[in-house]
């Protein structure tokens, strides 16, 4: 039985969204050291650089940031070191073959716990160019416009 129930986010990638257009999403488990526990239970962890590659059949996560551990000694462990993920076979065969045809990469979205196990949400994307950016931050302005006019439309007639 777990000691913690439900999610809590430590750290989320909102550049992803921005950069690149999600296709799909896989939740996987992380190989941790203890001392990497205890930063990310202090909710210390940045995602911005961090990739990650499939190699030999295996997942790993790559250049995400977690701090050294501030009552650590000298079992602290490095802050960007790679850290096997744990996916199922036929999970890691999709994402191989969603990258091996080209134009996508695997990129973190979010870290979290979930029922007190550390789990990232990883997702095949697909790299955006500048003027899919502005066309997407355009479409988002313009919803909310729209929103905004039906609410004081509605107010008016009310």
């Amino acid at each position: 039985m777990p000691r913690e129930k439900g999610e809590k986010v430590i750290a989320t990638n909102r550049r992803a969204r921005h950069d690149y257009a999600i296709e799909k999403t896989y939740e996987a488990g992380l190989v941790l050291t203890g001392t990497e526990v205890k930063s990310l239970r202090q909710g210390r962890a940045n995602l911005t650089d961090g990739y990650a590659y499939i190699d030999g059949g295996q997942a790993f996560l790559d250049a995400v940031h977690i701090p050294e551990y501030s009552q650590g000694h000298w079992t602290n462990h490095a802050t960007k070191r790679t850290r096997k993920l744990l996916l199922h076979k036929d999970e890691i065969i999709k994402i191989s073959h969603a990258v091996s045809a080209g134009g996508y990469t695997l990129v973190p979205l979010r870290l979290y716990f979930s029922d007190g196990r550390a789990k990232v949400e990883i997702a095949v994307a697909k790299g955006k160019r500048e003027f899919e950016k502005r066309q997407t931050i355009r479409e988002r302005e313009d919803k909310r416009e729209a929103e905004r006019a039906m609410r004081s439309r509605n107010r008016l007639g009310d």
